[in-house]
């Protein structure tokens, strides 16, 4: 797949990426999460915007959302609930007192938005799209055209750099696909992840990690054709090259395509072991 590289950014500075848009780049480069999960400020009728406020103890993060934006917040923005996107919120909100926002229903027991949304709804002019898949409560967010550009705001849900881990309870593969079908029917120019660079011609990459999950479940059932297997066992014949950081994230996609493929009553669980139906 044609994924994006972008030179190692300077953290905890205001980027600019199109007028009205810019974003600050946190201190916690890991295999999951590239150089480090991206903070957008948008500037809106309302005021600005924060869009995930970033990871837990990282008060210099915080502080550097504050020194770019004056403290002047109108909303903090929750794609999903996903430590590195929503452990910032508390501290921010300490320091601004903006209203959080969020999905309507939370993947986190101690997140609760002050200002819960729907699939449709809008905040501040940008509308909300749910995007179930990578997280039960993600949102993208699709903002008016910037510069003749359709923008939306992907989060993790789709990202230029890698693919997403879909890791159940939380994580559905189903969902996933599905989601990924909604943005396919969408118009945007220029996708806004949560890590990484920004993603021109979009639509070419969504096909092709739609194709990609497809060609992944096509080779578990052409496994299990072997006999019955363990997660381990299939992440360890279809990933054998993967980085050895990742193979917890791989098993967990597995897991989450043999949950999908059971509910379409593709394979069942026998014990341990995954079997066709």
């Amino acid at each position: 797949m044609p994924f994006l590289t972008e030179p190692e950014p300077v953290r905890d500075v205001n980027l600019p990426i199109m007028p009205g848009i810019s974003r600050i780049v946190a201190n916690n480069p890991g295999p999951m999460t590239y150089f480090g999960t991206n903070t957008y400020l948008i500037e809106t009728a309302a005021g600005t915007v924060v869009l995930d406020p970033g990871p837990e103890n990282h008060p210099e993060h915080i502080e550097a959302i504050m020194r770019e934006t004056g403290g002047n917040i109108s909303h903090i923005l929750i794609s999903h609930t996903h430590h590195d996107h929503v452990g910032g919120l508390a501290e921010l909100q300490d320091k601004c007192g903006a209203p959080s926002v969020g999905f309507k229903i939370s993947g986190l027991d101690t997140f609760d938005a002050d200002i819960k949304l729907s699939d449709g709804d809008s905040v501040a002019g940008l509308a909300a799209i749910h995007t179930p898949g990578h997280a039960l409560d993600h949102l993208c967010f699709g903002v008016p055209a910037k510069n003749g550009d359709r923008v939306l705001f992907s989060a993790d849900h789709v990202m230029s750099w890698s693919t997403s881990i879909v890791s159940p309870p939380g994580g559905d593969m189903k969902a996933y696909f599905d989601s990924l079908d909604l943005l396919l029917k969408r118009e945007d120019d220029v996708f806004l992840p949560g890590h990484g660079p920004a993603l021109r011609d979009p639509r070419a990459l969504v096909k092709d990690l739609l194709i990609h999950r497809q060609l992944r479940e096509q080779a578990i059932a052409r496994k299990l054709q072997d006999g019955p297997a363990s997660t381990y066992t299939i992440m360890d014949t279809l990933y054998s090259q993967v980085d050895p950081r990742l193979r917890r994230a791989a098993e967990r996609n597995v897991l989450a395509h043999l949950m999908k493929m059971e509910i379409e009553g593709k394979v069942v669980l026998d014990g341990d072991l995954w079997r066709t139906a």
